[in-house]
């Protein structure tokens, strides 16, 4: 099947659980010059190769005539969507004819009463296996099926995924640069400004980037297994900070710089975190996403509000946290942190990371306070 799409797309999940893995996947999107959507739950292929195609995913999704999922933890969702209107009705995002399959451990799991597997897709071809181990016995069978007609097929569609790659980072690019010196700072500046000074440095994200608007893997060259913990599974406030302290752990050993985009409520679950990575003297530079409100429910109770026609403005209250701002810089402190902030001028930004980078490559941990647009 994926020797006769024209347009196949893989999808993955949760698929590369080693560095192996990341390779096997970069081999076999090369071998089929097939684009790459990483979900990013891991990190599943090099967010600078040309067919990492990640964040065209909707144009993708809907051209395809075949999409083979690997480790998805939601198969349904990535085929369907579901509108937020009154109702909710569903639609189908692919063609009629286009086939999904879908290879996963996730089946060996699968109970009827245990419903923790969201709506199930019945894929045309489901496979119980661990989609890493399934990589290189499905590669040994591309090569035996491969003739040079059907290579030669392959190989012309090269130029336009490129074209379409290069699009998709220039456009990262012209979106990051609106709003560039907007206070409070913009998400965008944010991710840009810490890329310009550890991009030199051996790195890794420790923290989950989707409430930063994914900024990281948009402008940044993620090209090695170690650089991104992945995400936290289930949206689960309180789960950012703890687990960047324990992954800081493991890149100590390492001599990697540690860094954990760290959002607000999330840090409030468990503030004591900070004198752990202060007792523990972890090179770990946090940055705070301080939009000062839970702000996932903030949009979704003004969208429920403006629904039933009551006042949106109200959906602030319990979901800011503001009167007062929490001074995260202060809190910091207090718990033997190094930081600085609240930063809410853009301008001042390289200064405080270079100071705050500099704590860090001497063997302790910095916070840098940085109030920040929403999203």
């Amino acid at each position: 099947m994926l020797l006769a799409a024209h347009h196949p797309v893989i999808v993955a999940d949760r698929a590369a659980r080693t560095a192996e893995g990341m390779a096997l996947l970069v081999t076999l999107a090369e071998k089929l010059n097939a684009p790459v959507i990483d979900l990013l739950s891991r990190l599943n292929f090099p967010t600078n190769h040309v067919l990492n195609h990640s964040f065209l995913q909707p144009r993708l999704i809907a051209n395809a005539d075949l999409i083979v999922g690997l480790e998805l933890t939601d198969p349904w969702g990535l085929v369907n969507t579901v509108d937020d209107i009154v109702g909710r009705p569903a639609r189908r995002l692919i063609q009629p004819d286009c086939k999904v399959v879908s290879i996963s451990a996730e089946y060996l799991s699968t109970k009827a009463n245990q419903q923790d597997f969201e709506r199930y897709l019945g894929a045309d071809i489901c496979i119980a296996a661990d989609a890493q181990a399934t990589l290189p016995i499905l590669l040994t069978a591309i090569e035996q099926r491969l003739t040079p007609e059907r290579q030669a097929s392959i190989a012309a569609r090269r130029p336009a995924l490129e074209a379409a790659f290069h699009k998709m980072r220039d456009d990262a690019r012209y979106e990051a640069a609106r709003g560039w010196d907007a206070s409070p700072v913009s998400t965008a500046r944010l991710a840009q400004e810490l890329w310009d000074k550890i991009k030199n440095e051996k790195w890794a994200v420790v923290s989950p980037t989707g409430f930063f608007g994914r900024w990281p893997q948009r402008l940044w060259d993620f090209t090695e297994y170690h650089q991104f913990i992945g995400a936290e599974g289930g949206y689960g406030v309180g789960y950012g900070a703890p687990a960047a302290i324990g992954a800081a752990l493991a890149h100590k050993q390492a001599g990697r710089i540690s860094i954990n985009i760290q959002t607000d409520g999330d840090l409030m679950m468990l503030p004591g975190v900070l004198w752990t990575m202060a007792h523990h003297e972890l090179p770990l530079l946090t940055v705070m996403h301080n939009n000062r409100a839970w702000h996932q429910e903030s949009m979704h109770l003004q969208r429920m509000a403006s629904r039933r026609d009551r006042h949106p403005e109200r959906a602030r209250l319990g979901t800011a946290i503001i009167d007062p701002a929490i001074d995260y810089a202060m809190l910091a402190r207090s718990m033997g942190v190094w930081a600085e902030g609240p930063i809410e001028e853009p301008t001042k930004l390289s200064a405080v990371l270079a100071r705050a980078l500099a704590v860090v490559k001497s063997g302790k941990p910095a916070l840098v306070d940085v109030v920040t647009q929403p999203r």
